[in-house]
């Protein structure tokens, strides 16, 4: 046999071995895996990524999360980001993506509440008690999320306007581009106080201190909805996922980051 044939026949012996043993190529297998992408608000990041893993567990789909404030998942949406799920920290960009024509209608549903808190430094020695106490002249810096993309910084405003505070405060406010962000801020001792998520102060016990919590009635409930976007190749494994939010163990989960059961 020549050395070219010897070769060849080597080289063909490799490619079907696999086949003969009854293996799959990896390069196959991975081909075949099927993988979602969900596009969550930031404030959801550690109990999705849990959730992510129940999932993977449960039925071998991978999961891809896309996290950002809530208004600029939206636009990614409207402008064609290749995304499954869509889960948001307000009913308003939901409502958004639904009147454009971009969810399965009948896809939608309420998984998760959450509380509007008050926080400083942890370090700090402030004697901040409140949110009237904002406009006291040693808290000179305040981080909301910008209202205009950020859910949060919408519900900030709501409670600055109830307290009939905001227009006081509007050189001492700084804005942020996502939930997380205004945590940073106030965990770093970057600005004296700050308004975010119960769960988000709750996840940064030793970098910040919660000093109160905002009236039910001074804001718009914080209910987190999600959908299966339109059009999605993996219509059967973007539901799934929802129906583990829905599901005892996805609410466990949940609420042991925090977030509280929603009316659906």
């Amino acid at each position: 046999m020549s050395s070219r044939r010897a070769f060849l026949s080597s080289t063909l012996l490799l490619i079907l071995l696999p086949a003969i043993l009854g293996g799959t190529p990896t390069s196959v297998r991975a081909a075949e895996r099927v993988e979602i992408t969900v596009s969550a608000a930031i404030s959801l990041k550690n109990a999705f990524e849990e959730l992510g893993a129940l999932y993977e567990k449960q039925s071998g789909v991978g999961v891809l999360f896309n996290f950002g404030a809530s208004g600029q998942l939206l636009q990614q949406l409207i402008g064609g980001a290749p995304v499954d799920v869509f889960a948001s920290a307000a009913q308003q960009d939901v409502d958004e993506a639904e009147r454009r024509g971009l969810l399965l209608p009948d896809s939608r549903a309420n998984f998760a509440g959450n509380q509007l808190v008050l926080v400083v430094p942890a370090a700090s020695h402030s004697r901040l008690a409140s949110f009237k106490g904002l406009s006291h002249k040693d808290v000179q810096r305040i981080a909301v999320g910008n209202p205009r993309s950020v859910p949060v910084g919408r519900y900030a405003r709501e409670v600055l306007l109830f307290h009939k505070l905001l227009p006081a405060l509007e050189r001492k406010l700084i804005y942020a581009e996502n939930a997380r962000q205004v945590l940073d801020w106030v965990a770093r001792g970057e600005v004296d106080a700050g308004v975010v998520y119960a769960t988000d102060a709750a996840s940064r016990p030793h970098e910040v201190r919660l000093v109160a919590q905002a009236q039910d009635a001074s804001h718009t409930p914080i209910v987190y909805p999600a959908a299966v976007v339109r059009g999605t190749p993996h219509q059967a494994q973007a539901r799934a996922f929802l129906s583990l939010l829905l599901s005892e163990a996805g609410q466990e989960i949940l609420g042991r980051h925090g977030f509280q059961r929603a009316t659906r």
